[in-house]
């Protein structure tokens, strides 16, 4: 095969890889603190990207723009959840909390197909059909910016964790939670917190995924499955993992498309998925148990 269609691919691949890494990171955010998983992740995607959808086509706000909008707004619904539903009804069970992030997704897709019913839905910009010339291949525009805002924002969130108050205490209490809770720390309030962050991001993704791709009520199945397989490869809470897994997916991805088929695809992401389990279970950066 031409060596020019390999790297075409390589690029898209590392492209689609870096809005992988955004819905990732907030997936291993809430897992590294809560120590659950969210099953409600892809469902509350949907969400945002439908906000997204109807910021453009009601109020005329530009995907990127709604950056302003969509972020803080899925922050502060990440929040009242945390606090109104999941930590006042789980108990401190995580079992509990399972079972109300996955009864949250249930919900959340039937409400969307109830009021959008099963059609896709795609917005279209002034600027969507702008190609850049990346070495061998022609890039959309809204793609390679999609790309290079998500890395900008996986590196401002590994900079929030890691360098401010916030981020020592979300780290603390994902250390030791009762340690944390014993010099002072509201341990309630840091869980909301890092469960506001983890769909903060999801809110971000949104509008980099809503130029170049669709919403559907039941497009949270696409990427949850994607998610999971990022966070599982890179390890369970690790955020460089979360980035180095992304991109490994997206390439993983593209590749298969070029050789298997755009329908197959993704087989190659399944193939990752059991592999990792088998192979290395805490995955690329994980801790091991």
């Amino acid at each position: 095969m031409d060596l020019s269609i390999l790297t075409a691919a390589a690029i898209n691949g590392l492209l689609l890889g870096g809005i992988y890494t955004l819905v990732a990171c907030g997936l291993t955010l809430i897992y590294g603190v809560l120590h659950i998983i969210n099953f409600a992740h892809g469902s509350l995607l949907m969400v945002a990207m439908f906000g997204v959808y109807y910021l453009l086509t009601v109020f005329k706000i530009d995907p990127y723009v709604s950056l302003l909008i969509m972020v803080p707004a899925m922050f502060v619904l990440g929040y009242a959840l945390y606090k109104g539903l999941i930590g006042r009804f789980s108990s401190g069970k995580d079992e509990n909390i399972l079972l109300i992030t996955l009864g949250l997704s249930i919900l959340l897709e039937n409400i969307a197909l109830m009021f959008f019913k099963g059609d896709s839905r795609t917005i279209t910009v002034a600027y969507s059909d702008t190609m850049i010339e990346l070495g061998p291949t022609l890039v959309p525009l809204p793609k390679l910016i999609s790309f290079a805002v998500a890395m900008v924002l996986c590196v401002a969130l590994g900079w929030l964790i890691q360098r401010t108050d916030t981020g020592r205490a979300i780290r603390a209490v994902a250390k030791e939670r009762m340690g944390a809770r014993l010099v002072g720390l509201d341990v309630d309030k840091v869980y909301a917190i890092s469960f506001g962050l983890g769909l903060a991001t999801l809110g971000a993704a949104a509008c980099l995924l809503m130029p170049i791709f669709y919403v559907s009520p039941t497009i949270g199945h696409v990427f949850v499955l994607v998610a999971f397989t990022v966070v599982v490869l890179g390890g369970m809470g690790s955020f460089l993992g979360a980035v180095l897994g992304g991109l490994i997916v997206g390439l993983t991805e593209s590749f298969g498309g070029l050789f298997l088929g755009e329908s197959l695809g993704q087989i190659g992401i399944s193939l990752i998925f059991i592999l990792i389990l088998l192979l290395r279970p805490s995955g690329l950066f994980g801790a091991k148990a």
